[in-house]
């Protein structure tokens, strides 16, 4: 199947899945969302692990603020829909596959969302990681829930309060990824070796039984989506991120 945003390849039980926007900084549009959301509908049959990449030097930079900059401009009203978003990481947590971020450069906003919520997260020396929401009036709602899970309460405040990148250290150590090299290529070799003996159907139970003990993903589900709503209805976030992409200037920047 011929995809737009991304790019789609199977080895045996074992799927890999590209952002691919290089002239959009492999940000996040609705069509792009829309196709991951159909390759994990194939995978619930057909793979056993899912590996999400980025280019060499971006894994993925989060939401593609052009799109709110084309509806503002044509003055379409402004309908803020995140759960297929959510619903595509939820599927990550929690769905019957091994699910792999293996991060090469940079990993942004929602970029971090895929981390987040992925099973098993690697990447290179050059990964670089950061929440930069709060600069322009929002925050990471739909984001927090699965770095929660991943690296706890105070971590994931911390790193959405300061908002600046931090090294490919500092997420390991803070448990924001599980293992780096400078050559991930090989790292994640290494790793598939081993999960690809898994049955389908150990995995299935394994990942069941894990959901049923640590669900906060789906409790903060709706409350998630509600404050994501709200922060994207707010007229002054959206002049804001209109002034950034015309502009390039921060709102506080004159």
């Amino acid at each position: 199947m011929p995809y737009e945003h991304i790019n789609v390849r199977f080895d045996q039980q074992i799927c890999f899945l590209q952002f691919n926007r290089p002239d959009a900084d492999n940000t996040m549009n609705k069509r792009m969302i829309d196709e991951c959301s159909q390759v994990l509908a194939l995978c619930e049959e057909s793979a056993t692990v899912i590996v999400f990449e980025g280019l060499a030097k971006i894994f993925c930079m989060g939401g593609d603020f052009s799109e709110v900059h084309q509806k503002l401009k044509s003055k379409e009203k402004i309908e803020p829909n995140p759960e297929p978003l959510y619903n595509l990481w939820l599927q990550l947590t929690t769905g019957p596959f091994i699910t792999i971020s293996h991060v090469r450069g940079k990993a942004n906003a929602g970029g971090i969302g895929f981390v987040a919520a992925s099973d098993i997260a690697l990447a290179n020396d050059s990964a670089v990681f950061s929440l930069s929401e709060l600069l322009f009036g929002l925050f990471p709602a739909c984001v927090i829930p699965f770095l929660i899970r991943r690296m706890g309460f105070q971590k994931a405040n911390y790193l959405t309060l300061t908002t600046s990148p931090v090294s490919v250290q500092q997420a390991y150590d803070w448990g924001l990824i599980d293992a780096y090299d400078s050559n991930s290529e090989l790292l994640l070799r290494k790793h598939l070796l081993r999960l690809r003996r898994f049955s389908k159907t150990a995995i299935s139970r394994y990942k069941k039984y894990m959901s049923s003990i640590y669900d906060l993903p789906h409790k903060l589900k709706l409350e998630a989506i509600k404050a994501n709503k709200e922060i994207f209805s707010d007229m002054r976030n959206l002049e804001g991120i209109l002034r950034y992409v015309e502009e390039g200037k921060f709102p506080w920047e004159k």
